[in-house]
């Protein structure tokens, strides 16, 4: 009886095992749906021992037979488990693009999954394009030739191109370029009532750039959903070079005077210079008298007719200057 005891849950254990790495169900399961031999006992084994789920195998490959495409083995599958990608999504993704009669061979489909880009949305992608707004958010803002600032958004239907999927370009470029274009086209417009007018000239002009090539998607239209007047920057620029030519020419004006000042300063330099000039000659004046009486060239009578001349001239000078200080009194008493 011991015996038997011991034995039942080692068979149990035994069992279980088997079942875990024999999967019998999902033999079955294959032979059922797809026949028998497509996925043989050995090969569900050798799956369970190398870490691959059999059941995300052998559902993927019932379900690609039963959608007509049996170009794909499970070794397929196996491959491209083993190298990170997701089974799942490229299940799906060969389904829809063959139901869309969209042309996606397997090996294309596990580059694009295992360059990182989701497959399955490419495919839906393909089949309903997408709307990508630009920018994302907010508004583009772009100045026309006569200075008024425009703000506008545009709305990009786009679709996916399965051959450029792989090392294309993503929806980011997509929004630059296309912005790029919006600001291109206000620019050169002449007015902004040109452009508020006729929004779809903006469309018309940047969708003929050619923005999607080296991306993953084809452009099919460009909406401007929204555009705003903003600034008026060319009066403020017009306000701003004008302050700037008033300090240049305050600044033009204070040099000048600081000149004239200098030269003011200058003058009077040279002013008191010839005085003290004068002064020098005036007291050689004495001398000069003195060596002519010595020389004899200066009689006394001479000497005497000339302090009358300066006595003279002196007195004309007293008068003259008691003259001007009557005048201002003069004038008052006439007022």
């Amino acid at each position: 009886m011991e015996g038997i005891f011991i034995t039942i849950p080692i068979f149990l254990i035994l069992l279980i095992l088997i079942l875990y790495f024999v999967p019998i169900g999902l033999w079955i399961q294959s032979g059922v749906s797809i026949g028998w031999g497509k996925i043989g006992m050995i090969k569900l084994v050798i799956m369970r021992i190398r870490k691959i789920p059999p059941r995300l195998v052998t559902d993927g490959i019932i379900n690609l037979h039963r959608a007509g495409l049996d170009f794909v083995t499970p070794e397929d599958l196996e491959t491209h488990f083993l190298a990170g990608g997701d089974l799942s999504n490229i299940v799906d993704a060969l389904i829809a693009a063959d139901k869309a009669n969209i042309t996606l061979g397997f090996k294309t489909a596990t580059a694009i999954d295992l360059a990182g880009r989701d497959v399955k949305e490419a495919v839906q992608t393909s089949v309903y394009p997408k709307v990508i707004d630009c920018p994302s958010d907010g508004k583009v803002s772009a100045v026309a030739k006569d200075g008024i600032e425009l703000k506008a958004k545009a709305r990009v239907t786009v679709r996916t191109n399965i051959d450029q999927l792989v090392g294309g370009a993503t929806d980011d470029t997509i929004i630059a370029r296309v912005g790029q274009g919006i600001v291109s086209a206000i620019g050169s417009s002449e007015n902004y009532k040109i452009v508020l007018e006729n929004p779809d000239e903006i469309s018309r002009a940047v969708l003929t750039k050619g923005l999607d090539s080296g991306t993953a998607y084809s452009i099919l239209s460009i909406d401007i959903a929204d555009v705003d007047v903003g600034k008026n920057v060319g009066a403020h620029l017009e306000a701003d070079q004008a302050e700037a030519d008033k300090k240049v020419a305050q600044a033009k004006a204070e040099s000048r005077r600081a000149m004239a000042v200098a030269a003011e300063q200058e003058m009077k330099a040279r002013v008191g210079e010839m005085r003290a000039k004068v002064i020098e000659a005036e007291a050689e004046v004495p001398k000069a008298m003195a060596h002519a009486f010595k020389e004899g060239n200066l009689g006394i009578m001479d000497y005497y007719r000339m302090q009358n001349i300066q006595s003279d001239t002196d007195m004309r000078l007293s008068i003259s200057d008691a003259d001007d200080q009557k005048d201002p009194n003069n004038n008052s008493d006439n007022q």
